[in-house]
């Protein structure tokens, strides 16, 4: 390893070693750009996400949220820009990002559990092969993400035993056991019939309410409105609005989101 990659180490290291406390925002994009081929998808996004803040964003299919939440992680590549997570500009190649994914928890729309394994193996998986941890305070840990997503009585369950929320439950108790510093949820509720929604949204709100810092992709207005710190609206690759749930829903000042909000009412 050469002396600049020690450094950039050393200082991802540094952060993460801290609780990643962080005088600046935990997330922080500058001039975010993607690019499939010729279809420009993101076209010079900037964002900041606080400790502790739950934005959620909002916008028609094809608007640019998904890949937004996913560049994230680096799940896809910026074509430019820049993303910096707890200071560390985690776009510089020299990053080890898979250190960096451990402290950033992601929840996507298909629940991705492993069918043979129960719901408390699921939780345990990562923990034992990423963290290192041993297989007791791995269990121990799943246990107590699982009660705490009200799946206590369920822990030895497969995943096709259990419903699509209750799977979709499974799915948030293995991002915590990970000790997340931020969540991104994916239209995390998009593929549950809507009788599952609630149990799912519900174990949301009470992250919320924990001072987890949270980035929410979804179409779930009523959760929107009570949960979040402020809601982001995309149009077309760029962000067209921003403000409290009260100034966006009820006050918006481009006629892009009023139409928006009025197809959705």
């Amino acid at each position: 390893m050469s002396a600049a990659d020690q450094r950039v180490r050393d200082d991802l290291n540094a952060v993460l070693d801290q609780g990643g406390r962080s005088s600046r925002a935990v997330v922080r994009i500058e001039q975010l750009h993607k690019a499939f081929g010729s279809l420009a998808v993101l076209k010079g996004v900037d964002l900041e996400v606080d400790r502790g803040e739950v934005v959620v964003i909002l916008g028609p299919s094809g608007s640019g949220k998904s890949t937004l939440l996913r560049c994230v992680n680096l799940l896809e590549k910026p074509t430019a820009g820049d993303i910096f997570f707890e200071d560390v500009r985690i776009t510089d190649p020299k990053v080890n990002i898979n250190q960096v994914r451990e402290k950033v928890g992601m929840v996507f729309q298909s629940f991705n559990l492993f069918p043979h394994l129960s719901a408390k193996r699921n939780v345990m998986l990562a923990q034992r092969q990423v963290l290192k941890r041993s297989k007791q305070e791995a269990e121990r840990i799943a246990l107590e993400q699982l009660e705490k997503v009200g799946l206590g009585d369920r822990v030895e369950y497969l995943p096709a035993q259990l419903s699509g929320g209750q799977q979709q439950r499974v799915a948030i108790a293995r991002a915590l056991a990970m000790d997340p510093h931020v969540m991104l949820f994916d239209e995390a509720t998009s593929a549950l019939d809507p009788e599952l929604v609630r149990g799912v949204l519900d174990v949301m709100r009470s992250l919320a309410e924990a001072g987890m810092t949270m980035i929410v992709v979804t179409h779930e207005m009523g959760f929107a409105r009570e949960v979040a710190d402020r809601v982001i609206f995309m149009d077309d690759g760029a962000i067209v609005e921003e403000g409290s749930p009260l100034e966006v829903f009820d006050h918006p000042k481009h006629e892009r989101t009023r139409d928006f909000l009025g197809h959705i009412a």
